[in-house]
């Protein structure tokens, strides 16, 4: 087969005037312009290849770095504390003490895994993991946070079918526990369902890994899958741009995962690590070579030279524009000492991965690549990795919130007899963002390496760093798409109270944020308005909290025609726990113990789920967040903890009080009997808004007798609202029961059977459970 014709820089001098076919590749005229005037002549193929997908909305975050900033802006000493490596590294990484270090990160695979659900989602994992093996750490935990569209839509189940099949594939196939998420219907998201992706490592202080290359000589190795044709245009092109009316606009390959690559990829790199063999190091996701070896050499502040014919090739017809773009998975990027390199290609050898030594590093801070000797590439590498356009989209307050606020939840009749209670409650825990998600978290192993001590259903999961000691860290992701809709800055706000308080209820202390910002198309000023409030409500907030926001992603474009998505901020927060023997569990364990009621109830129904399963309402304002209570709360839970004064809390949000009994009953089949005129009396509200309500900075706990008058001292003590409001209540070889005294009685079986019920209706049996003919 010939070799491809290059388009070199001689080339690109002598025809000044060649059209070339920028907007295809996503960028905009005046761009392009730009990259002209930067090189003082037209771009070869290749560099206008690396520019695109480098400076995408995907990569270069051009219409979200100026409110970015703001998370740096506003950082206090407490925040410093603990944080290891912050924002622009792969990951962040966090200090969590006895000489270990844990890094994490959230990222978004939306538009593929609408086009190719199945590979959309598996290559989601694969990336986001490849980020946390490039700090230097093992891999330990995935999570998922998914947004699909309305459950009993026709095309809800395919992508559903394929998402869960293809993070369980490829996190099974990888051996790593999947230890908690989110699962949310919602017709806003019918033509642009939301995956996103988390990953966790674990690491000694001394083993963290940068993404810097630096030291003239160092050689430039790719190491890992062979390069293909999959995922070219997938930054620029494909992340960078709506969905019309009837599907994506281009489709340009999603890119394709091999988990058994990736296993034997991580477990060499580790060697690599141990034995001291990279300088620096950098995988390959989006955007492939050309953001690898431009990140790699801008960093660093240095220059690279590559021979790009030395790339191996799983298709040898490949342009080198298209070996540049190409998004191919399971590959990573090394900067190796020369004399170490006969050690490195030992190990890597030995681990059967196939290896390429690309070129060097230079001091000469020049970017330059060559096809067959001729050069097709000379830039400044920090002109595509670093400075590249950004923006100041326009912002408009949007037309419509004034209206969609003023129509508060309030309006809408509430019931007050015990049957309509009886059936309400059972809605909520029937409905599809209530229901039991076994179907989904069924299909993941989270128990695989020995180390999980709480996941699925338990309010956040927790990883064992460190047998001896016990220490471990627990995470939690949350966002609720309605209230942002509602009011950004307060959702934003609302999705990190939450995770925090989902971390806190488990023992252990919120330390660290990761975010995951999804939103629709920068080009809309509403949309700019509602990505700037959601900023600015996250970044106070996580001063207030004293908790650095480590890193994280923005996705745009995530709309269909002209309907965007909910901004939906998804906040994943980690926390330190000295010893994972004193965990909490979410659901109660033994009768007779007393349950509290931390916090106070309002009348807190708009953006509820209540409003929206019972009226199909969206409107008013969400809930107040009280974030000095918030912290005040996860005071009391971990001095409790330590006391060992709890034996189980679990969290108050979406569905209110009524739903967390449900899955503190149905968590170990332990009934309860409760009573709520307490809470009515004291917080003047009625039966229907102590049941549903979703007002924050509320926990429910079991307390053992004997620890009773201790724990009420505590709550007294820190001046916490605590009520006294149930027993729990499940006698041997009697059928356990949730009893709300006054007003009705279902049995835990029921419940379950209820909660249960709602997937397997959509999507078919649930995988431990065999159909009977």
């Amino acid at each position: 087969m010939s070799t491809p014709v290059a388009d070199t820089v001689e080339n690109a001098t002598a025809t000044p005037e060649r059209d070339q076919p920028y907007g295809a590749l996503g960028l905009k005229p005046d761009e392009y312009a730009k990259i002209r005037e930067i090189l003082g002549r037209r771009p070869t193929s290749g560099e206008l290849a690396m520019y695109s997908v480098m400076w995408s909305e995907h990569c270069s975050y051009k219409s979200s770095k100026n409110y970015l900033r703001r998370f740096g802006q506003k950082v206090s000493d407490e925040m410093k504390t603990r944080l290891m490596v912050g924002m622009g590294q792969n990951a962040g990484v966090v200090d969590v003490g006895e000489g270990w270090a844990v890094t994490f990160k959230v990222e978004s695979h939306n538009h593929p895994s609408y086009i190719e659900p199945f590979q959309g989602a598996a290559t989601g994992v694969g990336g986001i993991v490849r980020d946390i093996i490039s700090m230097g750490a093992r891999p330990v935990a995935v999570m998922d946070q998914l947004r699909f569209g309305a459950i009993d839509h026709p095309d809800t189940a395919r992508v559903v079918h394929g998402v869960v099949s293809g993070i369980s594939f490829y996190g099974n196939c990888l051996g790593l526990p999947n230890i908690g998420g989110e699962t949310v219907f919602d017709s806003v998201y019918q033509g642009n369902p939301l995956v996103n992706a988390l990953a966790v490592g674990v690491m000694r202080h001394e083993d963290i890994k940068l993404a810097n290359a630096t030291g003239a000589g160092n050689k430039v190795v790719l190491f890992g899958a062979r390069t293909g044709g999959d995922g070219i245009g997938g930054a620029s092109i494909l992340a960078s741009d709506t969905f019309a009316d009837g599907g994506p606009t281009k489709r340009p390959a999603v890119q394709v995962g091999d988990p058994f690559a990736e296993k034997v990829l991580i477990e060499c790199c580790l060697e690599l690590y141990a034995g001291e063999l990279v300088e620096a190091i950098q995988d390959l996701g989006a955007a492939g070579i050309s953001c690898a070896t431009s990140e790699l050499a801008a960093n660093g502040g240095s220059g690279m030279r590559v021979d790009l014919e030395n790339v191996l090739l799983r298709d040898p017809s490949l342009t080198p524009e298209e070996i540049l773009m190409s998004e191919s998975q399971e590959r990573m990027m090394a900067i190796v000492a020369p004399e170490k390199l006969d050690a490195f290609l030992a190990v890597v050898g030995k681990w059967d991965v196939e290896t390429s030594v690309l070129g060097e590093v230079t001091g000469d801070g020049r970017l330059q690549i060559f096809w067959h000797g001729e050069q097709i590439v000379d830039v400044d590498p920090s002109t595509v990795a670093v400075d590249g356009p950004v923006y100041d989209r326009p912002v408009a307050y949007p037309t419509w919130i004034d209206g969609l606020q003023a129509d508060s939840a309030a309006s809408l009749p509430r019931a007050n007899d015990a049957e309509t209670l009886r059936e309400q409650f059972l809605q909520l825990v029937a409905s599809p963002n209530l229901a039991d998600t076994s179907w989904i978290t069924n299909q993941y192993d989270y128990y695989v390496l020995g180390n999980t001590a709480l996941s699925f259903p338990d309010d956040a999961g927790m990883i064992r760093v460190d047998e001896e000691s016990g220490l471990g860290f627990a995470i939690a992701t949350d966002c609720n798409g309605r209230y942002c809709q509602l009011d950004p800055y307060a959702g934003a706000q609302l999705a990190l109270a939450e995770a925090y308080r989902n971390v806190a209820v488990t023992g252990a202390v919120p330390t660290a944020v990761t975010d995951c910002l999804n939103f629709g198309s920068p080009e809309n000023p509403e949309v700019m308005w509602q990505f700037g409030q959601a900023v600015d409500g996250l970044s106070d907030a996580c001063l207030e909290l004293g908790v650095p926001v480590t890193g994280g992603n923005v996705s745009f474009y995530n709309q269909t025609g002209d309907q965007p998505i909910f901004p939906t901020p998804v906040v994943g927060v980690l926390g330190i726990v000295d010893d994972v023997a004193r965990r909490i569990p979410s659901g109660w364990q033994d009768a007779g113990e007393n349950i509290y009621l931390l916090g106070t109830t309002a009348e807190e129904l708009d953006g509820s789920a209540w409003a929206d399963t019972v009226h199909g309402h969206l409107g008013g304002r969400p809930p107040k967040v009280d974030l000095a209570a918030e912290k005040r709360l996860a005071g009391l839970i971990q001095a409790a903890s330590r006391e060992g004064l709890i034996s189980a809390a679990h969290d108050l949000s979406t569905g209110g009080l009524g739903q967390a009994l449900a899955e503190a009953t149905t968590r170990f089949g332990v009934g309860a009997r409760v009573w709520l005129s307490e809470i009515v009396e004291r917080d003047g509200v009625d039966a229907a808004t102590a049941l549903f309500s979703e007002s924050t900075g509320r926990v429910i706990v079991s307390v053992p007798r004997e620890e009773d008058v201790k724990f009420r001292g505590l709550c007294e003590g820190r001046d916490y609202p605590v009520l006294r409001i149930g027993v729990t209540d499940a006698a041997e070889g009697v059928e356990s029961v949730l009893d709300v005294q006054g007003l009705f009685s279902v049995p835990v079986a029921d419940i379950r059977a209820t909660s249960r019920a709602t997937l397997p209706a959509a999507f078919g049996a649930i995988v431990d459970e065999v159909p009977t003919a």
